[in-house]
């Protein structure tokens, strides 16, 4: 990681970190990115892997998508995570992309961003002055652009482990299986009294980074999905974009608030 760090420093903005490749490799091809070197992590040790530590679901940076979909530990303490994996890309996507760069990335339209927001997760970095953590609220500043600064390597993400009273939604809609969604919703908050609590609210696909918003989730903590969706008209205002105009993307997230608000108040299986 000290090497990784140090030549990251050295070339500045000319030299870009290769994990799953799965973002990088389509900007190298689309000429959209074209770095002097490339600085492949993948045989870093300790940055792989998935644990409970501490009340929190620890995920490695380097841990592919597959082996979260696949992971015990995921589907029993961070469900939310399970619901959303699938919908990521294709097979061979999930195969090779990693849970770090996704959340690195941050493209507007990924499902992970959007997971780690509405968990209210962590995320830990490496750089020259040592490690640190950002809370999620706080990562995402920007289209494409993280608390992640120059010479620093994310090196895990922190999500507090799922308890009997979490409640927790996903959905996304897209053309086809496997497209960036034109709009989706992970969402997660705790029962009480048969009440919602804590609610948090993450869409992604109608904003310049994941989009939390604030009215809709007062509302929905109050149990009024209506008047949620009404919140939305203010919290949200999607660019038009060549997948649909803001206005579909505004109805849109609409009939996913109600769709994962269900999911939140079913009873639990």
């Amino acid at each position: 990681m000290d090497d990784a760090v140090r030549l990251l420093q050295e070339h500045g903005d000319g030299a870009k970190i290769l994990a799953g490749g799965q973002s990088l490799i389509a900007t190298l091809n689309m000429r959209l990115s074209a770095p002097q070197i490339l600085i492949d992590i993948n045989k870093i040790e300790g940055l792989g892997g998935i644990a409970l530590k501490d009340g929190f679901i620890v995920i490695g940076a380097l841990t592919r998508h597959a082996e979260a979909e696949r992971s015990n530990l995921v589907a029993k303490h961070a469900p939310l995570l399970a619901k959303a994996i699938p919908q990521i890309g294709h097979p061979a996507i999930r195969n090779r992309g990693t849970i770090g760069g996704s959340i690195a990335f941050a493209d507007p339209a990924a499902e992970l961003p959007a997971c780690l927001l509405a968990l209210g997760g962590e995320v830990e970095i490496a750089g020259a002055t040592g490690k640190r953590t950002v809370k999620a609220d706080d990562f995402f500043r920007g289209l494409y652009e993280t608390a992640i600064g120059p010479g620093d390597v994310l090196t895990a993400i922190r999500l507090p482990a799922a308890t009997p009273q979490m409640r927790c939604g996903f959905g996304e809609l897209a053309r086809r299986h496997g497209d960036y969604a034109l709009a989706g919703l992970a969402a997660s908050a705790r029962s009480e009294g048969g009440k919602l609590c804590d609610v948090r609210l993450a869409y992604f696909g109608v904003g310049l980074t994941p989009v939390r918003p604030r009215k809709a989730e007062a509302a929905l903590a109050n149990g009024d999905i209506d008047a949620a969706v009404a919140a939305l008209d203010g919290d949200l205002d999607p660019p038009d974009d060549i997948q649909a105009t803001g206005k579909v993307k505004k109805h849109l997230a609409g009939v996913l608030l109600r769709r994962v608000f269900k999911q939140m108040v079913e009873p639990r299986a």
